[in-house]
């Protein structure tokens, strides 16, 4: 079939795509979820790993050891902030303040990661006062209790330094929900497509000459259809 046979499907089928099309654009729109906002919270902090004092126990140089023992500790303390004994320190600290909010959701919207000897700590979450209030609690944790996670890793006398305190910021609508709407339109123009061809398919209507040769059969002669002015009771003959 040529390109200009599947124009002519789409010129005579066009009410079925542009059909289709607007009842996934009214319906998307009668149905469309309210997109929230999102925040999130960011804070940047330091481990820092004590001077070995003792001179019979040091074997290279402390100041050397001390970094490289920081770098070590750095790269495991970030798989401790997306742990689910993490999420509990910070959930207990909110249930002080009589904001219930579960280990689970502090967990699946942490993020941390490690760039050089900074570790960044990123919560993303719809409500900006609680994000502002588990932001503080996650810096609390740290703060207060960072001798339990050390221990964890088998590094007693690590000490957490935060350089910036929890910052939050507006993420705006998430780009799903900027994209839900478009994306809907676009599988109902491809569904009226399909569904146009598919319809020029199962017709078995003769549209024009070359149709009938194409079974074999000659073509005397053409009756020219009738234009929509010819069709009015005024313009009829007798």
């Amino acid at each position: 079939m040529e390109l200009r046979e599947y124009g002519n499907i789409l010129r005579r089928r066009w009410w079925i795509i542009v059909g289709l099309t607007l009842v996934a654009l009214v319906g998307s729109i009668v149905f469309q979820s309210h997109p929230t906002s999102m925040y999130q919270a960011t804070m940047r902090f330091t481990i820092g790993v004590p001077l070995e004092s003792d001179s019979e126990r040091v074997t290279i140089d402390p100041l050397y050891s001390a970094y490289l023992a920081s770098e070590y500790i750095a790269d495991d303390f970030t798989e401790i902030l997306k742990s689910e004994s993490f999420a509990q320190d910070v959930s207990e600290r909110l249930s002080e303040q009589g904001i219930v909010v579960s280990a689970g959701a502090i967990r699946g919207f942490t993020v941390a990661e490690k760039q050089h000897r900074i570790l960044t700590m990123q919560i993303t979450w719809p409500d900006e006062g609680q994000l502002r209030a588990i932001a503080e609690a996650a810096k609390g944790a740290l703060e207060e209790e960072n001798a339990k996670y050390f221990t964890q890793l088998g590094s007693e006398g690590a000490e957490v330094f935060v350089i910036d305190s929890p910052t939050v910021v507006s993420l705006g609508v998430s780009l799903k929900d900027r994209l839900e709407l478009p994306i809907r339109v676009l599988l109902g123009l491809v569904a009226g497509v399909g569904l146009a061809f598919l319809v020029d398919y199962l017709d078995d209507t003769v549209r024009d000459p070359g149709e009938l040769e194409a079974l074999g059969m000659s073509v005397l002669g053409q009756i020219p259809p009738a234009g929509w002015r010819d069709r009015l009771p005024w313009r009829r003959r007798p």
